[in-house]
């Protein structure tokens, strides 16, 4: 019953959800996940992303359009979908009376995994919890809680773990051991779908990047790409003497005075380059010190997408 494995690991077409009183979260939203893939699928706050997550998972009824997890559509295969997909969903849910040791098994046996196959002990170990396996749930840490979130919901070993907000509260550094792990299990053959609002996060761990406003799907591009799309750049330039007022040029998009001899100039990648810009400064008879340029990154591209921060 296994897909060719041509397929994508989540293919989404068309689909909508209007909720009672005629709310409509997602809007015609289309995109696929490439099989072995870090996914990246952002947007700000009730942007619909949620929406699609929980649909996935079976816990949302779609008003139409059509979704498939690692080739089996979650409406004519429901369990062989549920089946392909692990959700580590933002809160954090378990009985805290339950051990991690036992929380684990009891998902395991829901998803019928014979006791033969369970690896529990493994996977606490993968998340660094092995030493708590037999404190009770209600005494770990929030970072441990997530930890064991991500644990739970690869009991069933699905090909597709969706990430929903998987770092919201914890430290550096265990964010830094779960995306360890997450890339471990990414090159392992797992397809791994996150949602963050860690921008950064994004940029350095996703192969493809797909961003939700308003119900609608804004941009889907290799990440590379998509940060490429920034026209703007920043060069800081330092010059030799005291600045009473901002120079400008017509390659200038936007300059500011940010000490009494640093300018802080911002221009188009498209219709000037920072040779331009230095030339245009030395020109108004200022000499140059030092310059410094920082590149554009994701945040850049999200801002200019959906207008408003995450």
């Amino acid at each position: 019953m296994t897909p060719a494995d041509t397929t994508a690991a989540i293919a989404i077409s068309d689909l909508c959800k209007t909720y009672a009183g005629g709310k409509r979260a997602l809007d015609g939203v289309s995109f696929e996940v490439p099989r072995g893939t870090i996914f990246g699928l952002l947007g700000p706050n009730g942007a619909g992303k949620s929406t699609l997550i929980n649909i996935l998972a079976g816990l949302v009824n779609k008003t139409s359009g059509s979704a498939s997890i690692w080739g089996f559509d979650i409406d004519a295969h429901p369990r062989n979908a549920k089946a392909s997909i692990g959700i580590v969903n933002q809160e954090i849910l378990f009985d805290p009376f339950f051990t991690p040791v036992e929380t684990l098994e009891i998902q395991a046996g829901l998803y019928g995994v014979p006791k033969a196959q369970r690896r529990s002990l493994e996977l606490l170990r993968a998340v660094h919890l092995e030493d708590k396996a037999n404190a009770y749930a209600r005494t770990l840490s929030g970072g441990m809680k997530r930890r064991l979130m991500v644990a739970k919901a690869m009991v069933h070993s699905p090909p597709v773990l969706v990430l929903d907000e998987p770092t919201a509260g914890v430290d550096i550094q265990l964010r830094q051991q779960l995306w360890d792990y997450v890339r471990e299990l990414n090159a392992g053959g797992v397809t791994v779908v996150l949602t963050t609002h860690y921008l950064e996060e994004a940029e350095e761990l996703c192969d493809r990047i797909a961003i939700i406003n308003h119900g609608r799907v804004v941009a889907n591009e290799p990440t590379r790409t998509l940060v490429g799309r920034a026209q703007e750049k920043v060069v800081e330039v330092t010059v030799d003497r005291d600045l009473t007022t901002a120079p400008d040029a017509p390659c200038f998009q936007k300059v500011e005075v940010k000490g009494e001899r640093v300018l802080a100039v911002t221009y188009r990648k498209d219709v000037a380059n920072a040779g331009d810009v230095l030339g245009a400064i030395t020109a108004q008879g200022l000499g140059i010190v030092d310059v410094t340029t920082r590149e554009a990154d994701l945040e850049d591209v999200f801002l200019s997408l959906v207008g408003e921060p995450t």
